[in-house]
């Protein structure tokens, strides 16, 4: 096997800090999917027609398109339309969150709709509006049951941030690339890359086993 990874020493905190370039927009895409997806979530569960119908169209156009095409189209043809360019970080938590908003979406509607009904019924009852209703008694109750597949979500968010290397965003993976290219050697960078990503991804899945394990000791 033709491998050397001596040559790769000397570009290791360049690609390290590809990292914090990853985390950073990741981490804002996250933040802003969640509050996207809650409000869509609620917009779903509405007696509203409209936002309930703007809601369902919302996540079939950001679940049935492909998300490298949003992100292009975010990047490289609003700006066609505006006139006005989008950073390559703007563009991919463009992208990143409101994709990741319209899974949220549907991950937080299942989690409303399995509550007990009794749990509103009796908000009602006692005479609750429905914005504390939600905020104080659905959605605590409703978080529990969706946090598995909300850190699956996140998961699956930071490892497809690597789709941003195509717009020269400077993350993680553009980072290997370039490496790669400048030492004409492409399996070690990557490699390399492959592991950083992999230790992200279990970190995140112990951090999430831990606040599982609390929220599941708390009931």
């Amino acid at each position: 096997m033709n491998l050397d990874f001596s040559q790769l020493v000397p570009y290791i905190p360049f690609i390290l800090e590809g990292i914090w370039a990853t985390l950073k927009f990741v981490s804002v895409s996250i933040v802003v999917g969640f509050i996207l997806g809650t409000l869509l979530a609620l917009c779903k569960i509405t007696k509203l027609p409209f936002l309930k119908g703007f809601a369902d169209a919302y996540t079939s156009i950001f679940r049935g398109t492909p998300l490298i095409l949003q992100l292009m189209i975010i990047y490289f043809a609003v700006p066609q339309l505006t006139g006005y360019d989008i950073s390559a970080f703007l563009s991919a938590i463009l992208a990143f969150g409101l994709n990741s908003s319209a899974y949220v979406s549907e991950i937080i509607r299942a989690g409303i709709m399995a509550v007990d009904r009794g749990q509103t019924e009796a908000a009602e009852a006692l005479g609750i509006p429905y914005k504390p209703m939600m905020i104080n008694i659905i959605l605590p109750q409703a978080l529990k049951n969706i946090l598995p597949a909300l850190m699956n979500e996140f998961i699956t968010l930071t490892k497809e941030s690597a789709i941003v290397s195509v717009i020269g965003y400077l993350d993680l993976m553009r980072r290997a690339q370039i490496v790669g290219s400048d030492i004409y050697r492409n399996f070690e960078p990557l490699l390399f890359a492959g592991l950083i990503y992999w230790v992200i991804v279990f970190i995140l899945t112990q951090i999430g086993n831990v606040v599982e394990r609390r929220l599941r000791h708390s009931d």
